[in-house]
């Protein structure tokens, strides 16, 4: 086994702490963190700690947060650490070559997909927006572009109907950790072994933009419903009943020929199972939702508060 490696981690979500809390586990040492500037957040718009660096923190690890990484007394303050590795998850600033060439072994990223299918901001997104139906991690040697690196390591999950970025990120996250942790291991030989990203299948993954969130019932039932699941937990996708803006939190696509008769966006039926509402093919019904200034509820819930406002024949928009 090779000797244990001096490893700098880059991150800032919780999606990286979970992976800077295994890699803490193991017999590598993290001789620093980067993660991004604290930011404001919360009502009061505090400043607030990244979840990095939060881990960072307790365990009282040296911590960097530059706004960029592009100065020479950057380059200096990473040559000075003498890095064997830089591993990167999800940190959020560019790395110039510069950086990318002071580890002994370069820089490795955990990114939540199969490359090269969604490359950059919103992987697990996407792949349940576009109903793929499986996911993984890969692990690549960072390169100059946007997630183009030669790949290490894969490793690959389900996505199953039940699934919400939520859930599949945790899931990924210890799926994530546990395959780096086993390149680490035996780094140069998995680097010698890399395998330049195939040039098909290549997609990106865009951010995720306040338009994605609204509901186009015009759509089939099954892209909705993957929709609805990709955005839960944030920003959750809305639909519009008149001017209240009710927030949908989980549904599912059906098929029924009588839902071809009515308009998309039309709630077809209401029972303690579900809202169901015409699309552009079959129905969605929506089991959970959360109407203005309340708390996301079952719809079971709702209707037996409100009968009336959720009643069959009236229409959700879209304010496309």
């Amino acid at each position: 086994m090779q000797t244990p490696l001096r490893v700098v981690f880059a991150g800032t979500p919780s999606f990286a702490a979970g992976h800077l809390t295994e890699l803490l586990a193991s017999r590598h040492e993290i001789v620093a963190v980067y993660t991004q500037p604290d930011r404001p957040a919360g009502r009061g718009k505090q400043l607030t700690a990244s979840p990095v660096k939060a881990v960072a923190q307790q365990h009282a690890i040296p911590i960097f947060q530059p706004a960029s990484l592009r100065s020479p007394e950057q380059v200096a303050a990473l040559q000075a650490l003498k890095p064997d590795v830089m591993v990167v998850v999800a940190y959020g600033l560019l790395l110039p070559k510069t950086i990318l060439d002071v580890p002994t072994f370069g820089c490795i990223n955990v990114h939540a997909s199969l490359l090269p299918r969604w490359r950059g901001a919103a992987p697990i997104h996407r792949a349940i927006e576009a109903g793929d139906p499986e996911t993984g991690v890969t692990i690549m040697r960072m390169d100059e572009g946007l997630d183009t690196g030669a790949m290490l390591k894969i490793a690959t999950t389900a996505i199953t109907n039940s699934h919400t970025t939520g859930t599949l990120a945790k899931e990924l996250e210890t799926l994530g950790a546990k395959t780096l942790i086993s390149t680490l291991d035996s780094l140069p030989q998995y680097l010698e072994k890399a395998v330049d990203q195939p040039d098909d299948g290549v997609t990106y993954a865009h951010k995720i933009s306040k338009a994605d969130a609204i509901i186009d019932w015009s759509q089939s039932s099954a892209s909705i419903a993957q929709k609805i699941r990709a955005l839960n937990p944030a920003p959750g996708c809305f639909t519009l009943l008149g001017d209240q803006r009710i927030k949908v939190w989980e549904a599912r696509a059906t098929s029924a020929d009588n839902a071809a008769a009515s308009a998309p966006g039309t709630i077809i039926s209401v029972n303690k199972e579900g809202l169901n509402v015409a699309a552009g093919d079959g129905f969605v019904s929506i089991t959970r939702l959360q109407l203005p200034n309340k708390k996301p509820l079952p719809i079971a819930d709702i209707i037996n508060g409100n009968p009336e406002q959720l009643s069959p024949g009236k229409q959700f928009g879209s304010g496309l």
